[in-house]
């Protein structure tokens, strides 16, 4: 028995193009690692998209995570799960160590329980309030400012990061020490 719905890689443009169109409470993205879409078989017609990129929280930006910044359906039944579950696959098979994403107070997570997530024990809510970034740069406020869970699901063993290990090792004894 074959699906009626098929996982494929979309662009940028294709991703925000649904964000536009059908997203209850966010606008496009600027930037991604990936996106999925979910299209018809039959048609080709783009049901439901899910964008992966750097983490969004500043002191929460690690090169070994991934996170899910938009998913948008036009209801089609289980395209939530079916993205999430094809995002975690792609995550893990890129090397990522985790993958993860907040969700409003007000959504259950049924989508995600069913792909396998789980509500981070660590930090299951954050405020979701404004806050100042670097620079006195404003947090935008045209998003919900509502509590939110984080859920994610691990997808590879951690590792030390060479990469990491390098940079720190060339930055020692000089400004950028710490960084």
């Amino acid at each position: 028995m074959t699906s009626e719905h098929a996982v494929i890689p979309i662009e940028l443009k294709e991703l925000n193009w649904m964000v536009r169109s059908k997203h209850r409470h966010h606008k496009p993205v600027v930037g991604h690692r990936f996106s999925l879409g979910l299209v018809e078989r039959d048609t080709g017609r783009l049901v439901a998209a899910i964008c992966c990129g750097r983490p969004v929280a500043r002191m929460a930006s690690d090169r070994r995570v991934i996170e899910v910044t938009r998913l948008v359906t036009d209801g089609t039944q289980n395209a939530c799960s079916q993205l999430y579950s094809a995002a975690a696959r792609a995550g893990k098979a890129m090397g990522f160590e985790c993958i993860r994403t907040y969700i409003l107070d007000s959504e259950t997570g049924a989508s995600l329980k069913a792909s396998s997530w789980t509500l981070d024990p660590s930090e299951q809510q954050t405020s979701g309030g404004n806050w100042n970034g670097r620079g006195g740069r404003k947090r935008r406020e045209d998003q919900p400012m509502v509590q939110k869970s984080r859920w994610s699901r691990e997808l590879n063993p951690a590792f030390p990061d060479p990469l990491v290990e390098e940079v720190k090792h060339s930055l020692a004894g000089t400004l950028f020490e710490g960084v």
